[in-house]
């Protein structure tokens, strides 16, 4: 299966499952409400379907005799899976076992791919959408110093995640930006987006004008934040991302600042980095950006210095809050291992091992 014939599967199915979910809720909700009793209350049977349950066989002693009963018990409903598993990449075995289906790893100083793994299929990236938004800000040359408006424009209407900048909180741009990128803050990045010239429609075109200058040709955006699954980008696209961005120093310091202080309407409000290999002991992070939607999984695109090679890593569509950064460590053990190609020993050069799955 080659990677248009996936991307094609993604688009059709960004389209058609926000539709069947509203349908099967919907339909849902009228058998349920048709349902009711005078009292209110479901039948026994409607409301045992509408929570997972499983049956559990137990052995109880009444008056002295063994009897046999069997108890519901309500079990949790199975994790929606994410655009890269309804596509198959999560049968995609690797030599490092990653729980993300997709990996990249480029080094930094001559481009040479050290690791890929479903490199070139394009994905929801969630909130890394969030690094394009801080390069386009940046090399739009806007008054960092400026201060924006939180407005109900910036209010997330595509998951209702909520944030601690209330509508009516003012920031300057710079602060919007960090926010962005160290918080994952979506209104932040809304706000950026809604204060570029022209609005947010210009500034989205703007990312996909930039991403196009920098070969990104998998990638496109539909919102500053990331919170729509129409934010698509292969690993491939996302390495080209980083290494421009690592270019710009504010990005950077934003990026992997570990926490902050920002005054919001005359009082201080205190934020923390999303990445928790930023304060992790061992790790020399030089840029990162995080994201999670269920479509997308968890998500991390970053650049690191690990045993004195700088490299560009990529995970996407990672099962479970840890697997990221769990990840990461199976990576940077790997490249650990490994003498890099610029250490001369004395036999010569040694060049890492590739290695390469997937598509």
């Amino acid at each position: 299966m080659n990677k248009f014939a996936i991307g094609a599967l993604l688009s059709a199915l960004c389209v058609a499952l926000p539709v069947s979910a509203v349908q099967a809720k919907e339909v849902r909700k009228t058998s349920v409400k048709k349902a009711k009793t005078k009292a209110g209350k479901l039948p026994l049977r409607l409301a045992a379907a509408a929570e997972p349950e499983r049956q559990v066989r137990r052995v109880i002693t009444v008056n002295g005799k063994r009897k046999v009963v069997y108890q519901r018990v309500l079990t949790a409903a199975p994790a929606a899976l994410t655009m890269g598993e309804l596509a198959g990449l999560g049968h995609t075995p690797d030599a490092l076992s990653l729980q993300s289906n997709v990996a990249y790893v480029l080094d930094q100083a001559n481009s040479e791919v050290l690791f890929e793994k479903n490199a070139n299929v394009a994905l929801p990236i969630a909130s890394i959408t969030k690094m394009m938004t801080g390069l386009v800000v940046v090399e739009s040359n806007q008054d960092m110093d400026e201060v924006l408006t939180i407005t109900d424009d910036d209010v997330d209407q595509e998951k209702h995640t909520g944030s601690r900048l209330k509508v009516g909180t003012q920031l300057t741009r710079a602060s919007m930006l960090q926010l962005a990128l160290m918080s994952s803050e979506n209104r932040a990045a809304s706000a950026l987006g809604h204060n570029y010239p022209g609005g947010l429609p210009a500034f989205v075109d703007a990312m996909n004008a930039k991403a196009r200058a920098l070969g990104m040709n998998d990638t496109y955006y539909v919102d500053s934040s990331g919170l729509s699954k129409r934010n698509m980008a292969s690993a491939r696209d996302l390495a080209r991302l980083a290494l421009a961005a690592y270019q710009h120093p504010v990005l950077r310091e934003y990026s992997t600042t570990p926490k902050a202080v920002v005054e919001a309407n005359g009082r201080p409000m205190h934020f923390g980095t999303t990445n928790r290999l930023i304060a992790t002991p061992g790790w020399e992070i030089g840029l990162q950006k995080t994201g999670f939607i269920n479509e997308a999984g968890r998500c991390m695109m970053m650049q690191a210095v690990i045993q004195g090679r700088a490299v560009i890593m990529v995970l996407l569509d990672a099962k479970g809050s840890a697997a990221r950064a769990a990840d990461a460590g199976r990576v940077r053990k790997w490249l650990e291992a490994l003498k890099p190609a610029s250490i001369v020993g004395a036999g010569g050069a040694v060049a890492p091992q590739v290695y390469s799955s997937g598509m």
